[in-house]
């Protein structure tokens, strides 16, 4: 397996924590100067830690889930990294570190002794959009660029403030996508994972940019005719993909669920299987983003699959979308299921979507 520029979350843990026989988590961060420091966890509240004679702050977590987390330290009101931990979540707003804290067996997103597929990561210029972009695709075990046999295709979308790395880096696509077939349950395919912003000021402006609505929809205009006039094409020169609607999927997270269902739903021509985890950023007038929702789209999708944690943020504004589509006639497979808006979350989606992808045609 090619990750690069990656350091794998998979790795042994650093020196400022470990991992208790109950799965409870201890932290350390040494900064003698500092006056409060608190542990953001994934998935939970802050956690105060404590001071030490010799000015160590440390905490032991509740017992938890085996899973990746990402963490930090906040430091008297400033965020910081784990100094001692090189395993970092990439992101265009804040870096978090990750720590694995494994089960008793191996996790659907850890490395095994499988056959491993290949990243590669690409770089273009984007006419569209006017700036240097890159994305990662994701070639299966004993793919063959010489060979005649094409595969089909996921194209898998990020959420904001992330960057085109982050499904691999922090979604752990790969060993995924590895397991699942190894053990039969996904066919082979392709995975692309593009940068996921139609324009500059959309990330440029932060947090902030989310509430400019117009700027919102210029940026996922001009990211789909990215992908669909630059990405696709440059994929499809490069690598043995199949080209027909059956047999390329559309799926992202967040912000990449928003751009799958604006994508998938207005180019059914294109897409024959869509996902969207997590559903973010979508107004409530659905009709300005999906003009051509109505029962002709079942004649075409294989599978429409919208998903979302209960205690996600993002919770109704998830049902609102299923709610939209049924009254549209349009039939999804809506599912709810435990946790936040978190990668622990995500990873499972991907986990449980891929196995429904390119099933015999009908």
């Amino acid at each position: 397996m090619l990750c690069l520029g990656v350091v794998s979350p998979l790795a042994a843990l650093p020196a400022s924590v470990k991992v208790n026989p109950d799965h409870s988590v201890f932290f350390r961060y040494e900064n003698p100067n500092a006056s409060k420091v608190l542990l953001y966890l994934e998935g939970y509240s802050e956690i105060p830690m404590t001071k030490g004679e010799k000015g160590e702050w440390t905490v032991d977590t509740p017992p938890l889930e085996p899973n990746l987390y990402g963490y930090r330290f906040v430091v008297d009101g400033v965020s910081m990294i784990d100094p001692m931990n090189a395993a970092t979540k990439p992101n265009l707003l804040f870096v978090e570190n990750i720590v694995l804290i494994s089960g008793d067996s191996p996790m659907p997103w850890e490395v095994s002794n499988v056959p491993h597929g290949v990243l590669h990561r690409h770089h273009f210029h984007s006419d569209v959009i006017g700036d240097e972009r890159d994305y990662y695709v994701y070639t299966p075990p004993n793919y063959d660029p010489r060979a005649r046999r094409r595969y089909p295709v996921l194209y898998l979308l990020h959420g904001y403030s992330d960057d085109a790395s982050a499904w691999s880096a922090v979604g752990q696509a790969h060993n995924i996508l590895d397991n699942l077939i190894a053990q039969g349950k996904a066919k082979p395919m392709i995975v692309v994972m593009p940068l996921g912003y139609g324009t500059r000021a959309v990330i440029e402006r932060g947090w902030a940019g989310l509430d400019d609505s117009e700027e919102w929809l210029r940026h996922m205009t001009a990211f789909r005719r990215s992908l669909l006039a630059e990405v696709i094409p440059q994929v499809e020169r490069d690598h043995r993909v199949r080209s027909d609607r059956e047999s390329r999927a559309i799926a992202g997270l967040s912000m990449g669920g928003a751009e799958s269902l604006f994508t998938g739903l207005n180019y059914p021509d294109q897409f024959g299987w869509i996902g969207a985890f997590s559903t973010g950023g979508l107004n409530r007038d659905f009709r300005e983003y999906f003009p051509q929702a109505n029962p002709d789209l079942n004649k075409k999708l294989r599978l429409l699959w919208v998903t979302c944690g209960r205690e996600d943020r993002l919770y109704e504004r998830h049902n609102d979308v299923l709610a939209f589509l049924q009254e549209k006639g349009v039939k999804a497979t809506g599912r709810q299921t435990p946790g936040a808006h978190t990668w622990m979350v995500w990873r499972k989606n991907l986990v449980d979507f891929a196995p429904l992808l390119f099933k015999d045609k009908r």
